[in-house]
């Protein structure tokens, strides 16, 4: 293969061309012979390095001239070796002046890529500093090629438009409803209300959009999440109109989804973060349900956020968006305030009838009175009262612990040093077994390293040299076991990583589960005990309340309103601000307090602000031949851990946040013309930072 040479540093696919444009004449004797018609490919090569992120020209020879259509798979030679990659287009002629190779060969004449997501690919890499072939890769799934020669199927049947009474809830709702119905671009914030069916909702706002032939892409964060919207959604549209897209489902199996979205059978998307690139075609609705949820933030390069992409997708296709959910994040609440995204909630006499009534420990002089230890006790009165009350009721009560396991985190019982592995220094846990104050290793079991599951039969703290220990944190496991003990005639059931319920029935029942891993309950919870909430908001991270609001949230709407007796107690004190716009449900309030807090600080989404982890060595050049914007700064570096890394956070306003992008693009592909041995890391605008 002979295409454009490598430049540094390269920018687009014009700079590796130097010569004036020229058509392509025919080929030597004995060599192939070039399509007749539009004989240039220009191909996106599958290949790792970032100065090579553009198109390269090829020659499509004339015995795949059918067969090469733009958005195809192909195999092309590449500096010596045959890689994959993707037709972009086909044209008359190249502007690069030397002699131009041939396509090796089409891998399937299926269109895969279409125009639609390659543009939204270019500006996904463009907006987090990637390169456009690692985009497509989280784009476009693996080739099934038994699947793809299955015979197409016809489009599905247009819909009928759905009952939409739910949605007269929010005074905002029917007008959105009304510029869906109508092909009219419009975005939307929604708070939906405790208790609300939100699965019927957004299937609603779907149906809606394909009974006016536009397809809809709904994405959620976990196959549970799918599960319920897909049926949600097949109820008022039928089998055939809505396909679900989730890894849970298996290569084939997905691949033949995707295809039925990209030939026009399916007209509805829902999946988890994937499918925001679904090739739905007329788009004319994207729904992000849950945007906090850190399983929309894509852990691979260049990790993109779902929230993002849908809007950028929305805006290039003319398309409405919907950010759902519960709780609200500071990045929804900016869409707000910029006025870009109106929001739309349920008025005050709604939310009053629907939401449970919330309990915090000290909220009130009578509380602490009757129960003066409520807030040492890790499950005070008030919360056994509410747990026994519902469940006389004949109801089920839920139960929200932090972490899973048993004891998942042991500290000196003299000191509170918090106990190290002498093999590792991980942290020891116990996976079944009681933290007594006496000796370690007493008891059904010893504690545990954690990281290399050695366990510690003899313990002695490093610091004070005590051989006790105490418990930091309580998993799942034990509290269900604690539980059990005090509702002894009650069955006690969990809910966890290992073991996810998807439903529990309407009668008397403890269910014990991890944040996210709450099952949805057939007629509601009697009440909620959301323990522990010093563990999620006392966590070194920026987003702590915003967090732990979003999860105690998720739980509390799934309680019957204070109307039917529907109770949640959070262990966590009244005046901190995530327990009173729990208190309050309040999202909103809560959401404006962190969004003036960030752009005090300067943190996103107030600002673009890049997180930069390599080798110190590396990481230091990196930073000093980086051009930063006008607004730009670098903080840090700061060291990461025992090994020699580091890292930095480069910040610059919003207005210049494309520029911060391309700086920071540039400036790896510099490092990789050179070949520079060290990999960076660059991430923008991450969910963690500290």
């Amino acid at each position: 293969m002979r295409s454009s040479p490598p430049c540094t540093p390269p920018t687009t696919a014009a700079s590796c061309r130097v010569a004036p444009s020229r058509p392509v004449t025919g080929a030597r004797k004995g060599e192939q012979t070039p399509a007749a018609d539009l004989p240039v490919a220009r191909v996106v090569v599958d290949v790792p390095l970032a100065h090579l992120d553009r198109p390269f020209d090829y020659l499509v020879p004339a015995t795949a001239a059918a067969t090469a259509v733009p958005g195809c798979r192909v195999r092309v030679r590449f500096a010596g070796q045959q890689v994959d990659g993707f037709l972009l287009s086909r044209a008359a002629e190249s502007d690069f002046g030397g002699r131009l190779g041939y396509l090796t060969r089409v891998v399937s004449p299926e269109p895969v890529l279409s125009p639609e997501i390659a543009a939204l690919a270019r500006s996904v890499a463009d907006r987090y500093a990637g390169a456009m072939i690692d985009v497509l890769r989280l784009a476009i799934p693996p080739r099934h090629a038994k699947v793809e020669s299955e015979p197409p199927a016809g489009p599905s049947p247009v819909p009928a438009a759905p009952p939409v009474q739910g949605w007269h809830r929010y005074p905002r709702g029917p007008a959105f409803l009304d510029a869906v119905r109508a092909g009219r671009q419009a975005h939307a914030v929604w708070q939906a209300l405790p208790g609300e069916d939100w699965p019927a909702r957004l299937a609603e706002l779907a149906v809606t959009a394909a009974a006016g032939e536009r397809g809809a892409v709904l994405v959620v964060p976990d196959y549970r999440d799918v599960a319920r919207l897909h049926a949600a959604c097949v109820a008022l549209a039928g089998e055939e109109a809505v396909v679900a897209l989730s890894a849970d489902a298996g290569p084939a199996k997905r691949y033949r989804r995707w295809l039925s979205v990209l030939r026009g059978t399916a007209r509805i998307v829902v999946g988890t973060r994937a499918s925001v690139f679904a090739p739905v075609r007329r788009p004319g609705l994207f729904v992000v349900w849950d945007d906090g949820d850190d399983l929309h933030a894509d852990p691979h390069s260049p990790y993109p956020h779902v929230r993002d992409v849908l809007v950028q997708r929305a805006h290039a296709a003319g398309a409405s968006v919907v950010v759902a959910g519960f709780a609200r994040t500071a990045e929804a609440q900016l869409l707000v305030d910029t006025g870009w995204a109106p929001e739309i909630v349920g008025s005050r006499e709604e939310l009053r009838a629907a939401a449970p009534r919330v309990v915090a420990l000290g909220e009130s002089d009578v509380q602490l009175a009757r129960d003066p230890a409520a807030r040492a006790a890790r499950i005070p009165s008030v919360a056994f009262d509410a747990a026994r009350t519902a469940l006389q009721a004949g109801r089920p009560v839920l139960v929200q612990v932090p972490r899973g396991g048993y004891v998942p985190a042991l500290a000196c019982q003299h000191c509170r040093a918090p106990a190290r592995c002498r093999r590792c220094a991980g942290p020891l846990g116990l996976p079944a077994a009681r933290p007594d104050s006496g000796p370690a290793g007493e008891g059904p079991s010893a504690p545990t390293c954690r990281w290399c599951g050695v366990p510690d039969t003899a313990f002695r703290c490093g610091t004070c040299g005590s051989r006790r220990l105490r418990a930091i944190v309580v998993g799942a496991r034990r509290t269900a076991e604690e539980l059990g003990r005090a509702f002894a005639e009650v069955p006690v059931v969990g809910s966890g990583a290992t073991e996810v319920l998807a439903t529990v029935p309407n009668r008397p029942a403890l269910v014990v589960a991890t944040p996210g891993a709450e099952p949805v309950p057939e007629e509601g919870y009697g009440a909620a005990l959301l323990l522990d909430g010093w563990a999620l908001l006392g966590r070194a991270d920026l987003r702590a309340g915003e967090e732990a609001l979003r999860r105690w949230m998720l739980a509390a709407a799934l309680v019957r309103s204070h109307r039917e007796g529907g109770r949640v107690v959070v262990m966590a004190e009244s005046v901190l601000a995530p327990v009173q716009a729990l208190v309050r449900w309040d999202p909103v309030w809560h959401a404006r307090q962190e969004l003036d807090a960030r752009t005090e600080l300067g943190f996103p989404p107030a600002v673009r602000m890049a997180a930069v982890d390599g080798p110190a060595k590396a990481l230091a050049v990196f930073l000093e031949e980086l051009e930063l914007p006008p607004t730009g700064e670098v903080l840090g570096p700061v060291p990461l851990g025992p090994e020699d890394r580091e890292r930095a956070l480069v910040r610059t306003s919003r207005a210049e946040g494309r520029a911060l992008a391309a700086a920071l693009a540039t400036a790896q592909h510099v490092r990789t013309a050179r070949k520079e041995p060290d990999p960076i890391r660059v991430r923008l605008d991450p969910l963690e930072l500290i």
